[in-house]
């Protein structure tokens, strides 16, 4: 099977992340959060490093559950 990779506009970004297009714009203009590129005035982001960022943000249930358990074993003095 061939690889295709997918390059996506920051509106579509936008989107698939909820983040808005001034943060978007924010993020690019201090480095900051998923990678992009540029060709002229085209701003683009590869498909693979949105769902990496937001694979990144992912919380799961299970983790938090362990996580407030380990509190709670805690002594509090």
């Amino acid at each position: 099977m061939e690889y295709q990779t997918r390059y996506v506009t920051e509106k579509e970004v936008s989107q698939i992340t909820g983040l808005a297009l001034s943060t978007l714009r924010n993020d690019r203009a201090t480095l900051r959060r998923i990678p992009y590129c540029k060709v002229g005035r085209s701003v683009r982001y590869l498909m693979d490093d949105v769902i990496n960022f937001m694979e990144s943000k992912k919380i799961s249930p299970y983790e938090e559950k362990n996580r407030a358990s380990d509190n709670r074993d805690v002594p509090t003095v």
